[in-house]
């Protein structure tokens, strides 16, 4: 009884895995020998699923953007060909350290509030006679910088 009962079971399984092959068969376009039935044609055309579907912001091609991360992955030599001489990498980016505020002659250096990055150096561009009101801008002999200005008064 029991033999009969497995052999019952297998049978039905051989019967579903067969069913199911020959039903997904049918939703198949024909191959390059044979071309679909009129009917069968008609049919795909409407239940027709395509097998891999593509986003339409995926298949047209973009120009870069202009603010992405070149990732340079710690080499400086990627980053002097693509920005200049005084690029370096930080933090997988390419930056300047010469004019860079948040990696100011250093990687991961910021400058102060109210400071700004000149030739890698933090300054106060409001009291600094090197570079008063902005980088080398140099106040005369005798002059002193005040509020960004050479001879406030």
């Amino acid at each position: 009884m029991m033999m009969k009962v497995i052999k019952l079971v297998i049978l039905l399984a051989i019967t579903m895995a067969l069913t199911i092959s020959l039903t997904m068969k049918s939703f198949e376009y024909g191959t390059q020998d044979e071309s679909p039935g009129v009917d069968q044609a008609l049919f795909e055309e409407e239940n027709a699923v395509p097998a891999k579907r593509v986003s339409r912001f995926l298949a047209e091609e973009k120009e870069r953007n202009p603010r992405a991360a070149d990732h340079c992955h710690k080499d400086n030599e990627i980053c002097g060909i693509l920005e200049g001489k005084n690029s370096t990498c930080c933090n997988n980016k390419c930056m300047d350290l010469e004019n860079d505020n948040k990696n100011c002659g250093a990687c991961k250096k910021k400058c102060k509030y109210a400071e700004i990055c000149c030739n890698g150096e933090c300054i106060n561009p409001s009291y600094d006679k090197r570079h008063c009101g902005e980088c080398n801008n140099k106040c005369g002999p005798g002059c002193y910088c005040i509020y960004g200005m050479c001879d406030y008064a």
